[in-house]
C-alpha cells in the first residue's frame, strides 16, 4: 500500500472528541435557517432535531429515516425548483465535522397533502436528487467539510409544487473495510415546494430497506486502497437531475465554499451573502402559504461545476488512540 494511503487511514482515525455531528445550518437561495445541536432545542427550524450526535449503526435501523430519534421540525422553508442548498455540518459542542471519509448524499420524498409532520415512513419514497464521493484528485469531498467547508447543489428543475422532506446525509466509511462498521449520518429538512414543476421521480426507494450492511460503499474491504473506485450505494440519481460522472452530483450544480453564519445561534433566517445574493427572508411556518424565494440566484450560481474555494477554518486532527492502532494493525497485515 502507498504512503499515502496509510496517512488518509491514520488521519481517518483521528476524530475529535466529541466524534461526531449534525447538520447545524442550511442555506435555501440566501436565506440561513440555524439547526438545533443534538439534545436541545434552540428554537424553531425547518432542520429536524436529533436526539444525539451519534451515528445511526446498521442499514435497517429505523432511524435511517431522519436520524436518531428524529423530531417533526416546527418550520416548513420555502424554494422553488432550481433553488440553490448549501448545508453546514458540525461536530458536537461546535467543533469541526471529525471524519473524512465517505460520501454525501441527498434524497427527497413528497409529504403528500396531510404534510410531513403526519408521514409515515412506510409511506415514504425517496429519489436521490445528489451525491458527492471523490474528487479528480482522490481526495473525498467529506474531507473539506472537515474542515468546516459546507457543502451547496440545487434542486431539480422540474421537481412539482407541494411539501417534501429532503434526507441530506454522510456516510462515513473510517471503519468500513469491517462489516457493519459504517456509520450513517441521515439529517432531515422540511419544505415547501412552489413552482409549476410536473416531474415524475423515478428509482424511488424506503429508509430503511434501500441499503444493506454488506452493499458496496457501505462495507469496502479496500476503502484505505489510493485506486479504490467507490460504488456509491442506493439508487441511481433520479431521472429529475442530471448527473457529473465524476463526483455523481447533479451537473453544474455542486460546489464546496465557507461556512456561512455556521456559529449563529437564533433559528430565524440570517443575512447572509450565499448563493449569490444579500438579502433577509422570514422562514415560513408549517402549514402557512406565501411565493417561495426566486430561484434566478440559484440559476446563475449553478453555471460553476464542482469547484472548491477556500475554507475559513483549518481542521485540527486530535487523538483517538484505539482506531489508530485498528488502523496501524490493518495496514500492517
Amino acid at each position: 500500500m502507498k504512503c499515502s494511503a496509510v496517512l488518509l487511514a491514520l488521519s481517518a482515525a483521528l476524530p475529535y472528541v466529541a466524534a461526531h455531528g449534525f447538520v447545524s445550518q442550511v442555506v435555501i437561495d440566501g436565506v440561513a435557517y440555524e439547526g438545533s445541536e443534538p439534545g436541545s432545542d434552540e428554537g424553531p427550524s425547518p432542520i429536524r432535531r436529533v436526539a444525539e450526535i451519534d451515528p445511526v449503526k446498521g442499514a435497517s435501523n429505523p432511524d435511517m429515516f431522519c436520524g436518531l430519534k428524529a423530531q417533526v421540525a416546527e418550520v416548513t422553508a420555502p424554494a422553488n425548483p432550481g433553488s440553490s442548498f448549501t448545508i453546514q455540518w458540525l461536530g458536537g459542542a461546535n467543533q469541526s465535522w471529525p471524519h473524512a471519509i465517505g460520501p454525501l448524499m441527498t434524497y427527497m420524498t413528497s409529504c403528500g397533502e396531510a404534510g410531513c409532520d403526519k408521514l409515515d415512513a412506510s409511506d415514504a419514497q425517496w429519489f436521490k436528487i445528489d451525491q458527492a464521493g471523490k474528487k479528480s484528485n482522490g481526495d473525498w469531498v467529506q474531507k473539506d467539510i472537515m474542515a468546516r467547508a459546507s457543502y451547496s447543489f440545487v434542486l431539480p428543475d422540474n421537481l412539482a409544487p407541494g411539501d417534501y422532506l429532503m434526507r441530506h446525509e454522510i456516510i462515513a466509511l473510517h471503519l468500513a473495510d469491517s462489516k457493519g462498521g459504517a456509520e450513517f449520518y441521515p439529517s432531515c429538512i422540511q419544505l415547501r415546494i412552489g413552482g409549476s414543476g410536473t416531474g415524475t421521480p423515478d428509482n424511488t426507494v424506503q429508509f430503511p430497506g434501500a441499503y444493506s450492511d454488506t452493499d458496496p460503499g457501505i462495507w469496502d474491504p479496500t476503502v484505505f486502497n489510493d485506486d479504490d473506485k467507490y460504488v456509491f450505494p442506493g439508487p441511481a440519481i433520479a431521472n429529475l437531475a442530471a448527473t457529473d460522472e465524476q463526483v455523481g452530483a447533479p451537473l453544474a450544480s455542486a460546489s464546496f465554499h465557507s461556512a456561512v453564519s455556521a456559529t449563529a445561534t437564533g433559528k430565524a433566517p440570517t443575512k447572509t451573502s450565499g448563493a449569490g445574493s444579500t438579502h433577509v427572508s422570514s422562514p415560513s411556518g408549517t402549514g402557512s402559504s406565501g411565493a417561495a424565494p426566486s430561484a434566478n440566484a440559484a440559476s446563475s450560481s449553478s453555471k460553476a461545476l464542482c469547484r472548491l474555494k477556500a475554507s475559513a477554518t483549518a481542521s485540527i486532527y486530535p487523538r483517538h488512540y484505539s482506531r489508530i492502532m485498528r488502523r496501524i494493525l490493518h495496514i500492517s497485515s
